[in-house]
């Protein structure tokens, strides 16, 4: 046994953090991405019954199979249909679309968890329902569902690591092209997970401090 050699995470660090900035760069995108589709579906289906109907099958697909599948499909299998999209695209349009169906039952749940006797109130004092929505509803469901998104965020940070099959030198293929050349995994992969840990628990943090701030523990359990 050689020992645990340091040098080596030293020596390759500039690749590990560029593959890092990469995870981050794609987790960012692609939440932006799922938390604007996300909140649009919760919402149509929360509101209007004829959308459900419609927009069910989207959550209940995406909610349902692997994310890696979806990643094969959207990256491989459309090209067959005509439909060809660079590698950094699909990881968006992928990781988007899966985080966009989770964020969307979010979303509902805490419009659901909004009293429904404010919505009549706002009514009975002459604002439409997209006002009494826009101004008094969703505001307070965004509030009660901000520790839920975050933890949304840190789970598509995870799931970043999946975008390596779509050849993306994120950080888990960083590693894996640190060990191809090393054939050292315990140093390599124990440094990735180290910064995959020190990433989330990032968000972790952040997301105890937005439920200090608002004061929403315990409010939205359910989710």
């Amino acid at each position: 046994m050689d020992g645990f050699q340091t040098s080596l995470i030293l020596e390759n660090h500039e690749e590990l953090i560029f593959g890092a900035m990469m995870t981050l760069k794609i987790t960012s995108v692609s939440f932006v991405f799922a938390l604007v589709l996300g909140t649009m579906v919760g919402v149509a289906r929360s509101r209007l019954g004829w959308l459900n109907l419609i927009l069910t099958p989207y959550v209940e697909v995406f909610r349902g199979t692997p994310l890696l599948i979806q990643l094969f499909f959207i990256y491989y299998g459309l090209p067959s249909l005509g439909i060809s999209m660079e590698n950094f695209t699909a990881a968006y349009l992928g990781i988007g679309l899966c985080g966009g169906a989770y964020i969307s039952e979010i979303i509902r749940g805490s419009l659901y968890a909004v009293d429904k006797g404010q919505q009549e109130a706002a009514v009975s004092l002459g604002l439409s329902r997209f006002q009494s929505l826009w101004h008094i509803i969703l505001p307070q469901a965004v509030q009660v569902a901000l520790p839920a998104l975050v933890n949304s965020f840190s789970s598509q940070l995870k799931e970043t690591s999946l975008v390596s099959v779509l050849a993306i030198n994120e950080l888990t293929r960083a590693g894996q092209m640190v060990y191809s050349r090393t054939f050292r995994p315990f140093e390599i992969y124990l440094a990735v997970g180290l910064m995959y840990f020190i990433m989330t628990y990032t968000v972790s943090l952040l997301s105890r401090y937005l439920e200090k701030k608002f004061k929403v523990s315990g409010k939205f359990s359910s989710v």
